[in-house]
């Protein structure tokens, strides 16, 4: 049979990782980094600017952590061997494998950096709101 006139169509095949893109983790570090600035609007006191001191070095080592094990332990030869890196979209399309299930690369981003995203640009707005209270107050 003819492969042009051919109805059968052969599903795409995509690619399965097991590993975030460096975007991913670029992503988290910057909102690591604006978490930790919305934090310190909080500063006032000695006492407050203490413990924001011990809540900032929290966040550095909950990240430096994340970042060392994503570099420990690689069962992908190619990153061994300096295979050329992927495209983020490319990647974004693929699928990515967990202990659960399989999500395209994209919507484990999302799952991945959510929590990070929420917390951060919530800890803005209450920094905004205590301050805009002080000034009314």
């Amino acid at each position: 049979m003819d492969p042009i006139h051919s109805h059968e169509i052969e599903p795409a095949r995509r690619m399965v990782t097991t590993r975030l893109h460096r975007r991913v983790y670029t992503l988290i570090v910057g909102l690591a980094l604006w978490l930790i600035a919305s934090v310190w609007l909080f500063a006032g006191s000695g006492e407050t600017d203490y413990l924001l001191v011990i809540v900032s070095g929290f966040i550095f080592v909950a990240v430096a952590l994340t970042l060392i094990l994503s570099r420990v332990g690689t069962g992908d030869e190619s990153a061994k061997h300096g295979a050329k890196e992927q495209r983020y979209q490319d990647w974004a399309r693929s699928d990515f494998d967990t202990w659960q299930s399989r999500l395209t690369g994209s919507e484990a981003a999302i799952q991945i950096l959510m929590p990070i995203a929420a917390v951060a640009f919530g800890m803005t707005l209450f920094g905004i709101a205590v301050h805009i209270a002080e000034h009314h107050a």
